[in-house]
């Protein structure tokens, strides 16, 4: 019986020309991608050009935040001079009732309650929108709510697959300010891209990617 070779996939842009170039050119389509760095670093911005690019190409393309507003992320955009449209927002942040938790919880923990919670609300609008590009924003609020690392690596695995059956580009964000940082989500991502922030004696500030 005759075989074919499998089809390469031709990268995708990230939308920065500077990274795509120490990508090697772009990223491979339908992977899973970590970009950590302390808070300043510009992963909501990388976050933001990634989807652009997508728009650009007429994809669907989605920013799901676990931290931010629509509104903050609204300002990031307007900053930079961009504009958010085609780009779509969906918010997975904890409601006011979260502060009666401990009275409306008797069988669950709290935080076994918000984490489904949380997860279900994520794959829905995978779901409802079939987005070709995805920025998920951030870890640290699901690491928060995993309470232990083998529950956290085994929901950021989980989202890894579900990601990738309906071709997903994933980037996770990571800001690294959940209370005890570990490697678990780098030895599952396919690539991890690093963002530092340098303070120089003169000159404006630099971010880069090692």
């Amino acid at each position: 019986m005759a075989t074919t070779a499998p089809v390469s996939k031709a990268l995708l842009s990230t939308g920065i020309e500077g990274l795509d170039t120490i990508m090697g050119g772009g990223i491979t389509p339908y992977r899973t991608y970590l970009v950590e760095g302390e808070p300043g670093t510009g992963k909501t911005t990388t976050g933001l050009q990634f989807l652009a690019e997508g728009v650009r190409n007429g994809e669907s393309v989605a920013y799901i935040t676990l931290a931010e507003t629509g509104e903050e992320l609204q300002a990031v955009a307007e900053s930079h001079g961009w504009t958010l449209d085609g780009i779509h927002l969906h918010e997975v942040l904890p409601t006011e009732d979260l502060l009666q938790a401990d009275q409306q919880y008797t069988m669950f923990h709290p935080s076994e309650v918000e984490m489904a919670n949380t997860i279900s609300l994520i794959l829905s609008v995978i779901e409802e929108r079939k987005p070709s590009r995805v920025v998920l924003d951030s870890l640290s609020e699901l690491q928060l709510l995993a309470d232990t690392p083998l529950r956290y690596r085994r929901q950021v695995l989980a989202l890894k697959q579900f990601f990738s059956k309906r071709k997903c580009t994933v980037m996770l964000l990571d800001d690294r300010t959940a209370a005890s940082a570990d490697l678990q989500v780098r030895s599952i991502a396919h690539a991890v891209i690093q963002l530092e922030q340098a303070v120089k004696d003169y000159g404006a500030e630099r971010r880069r990617s090692p």
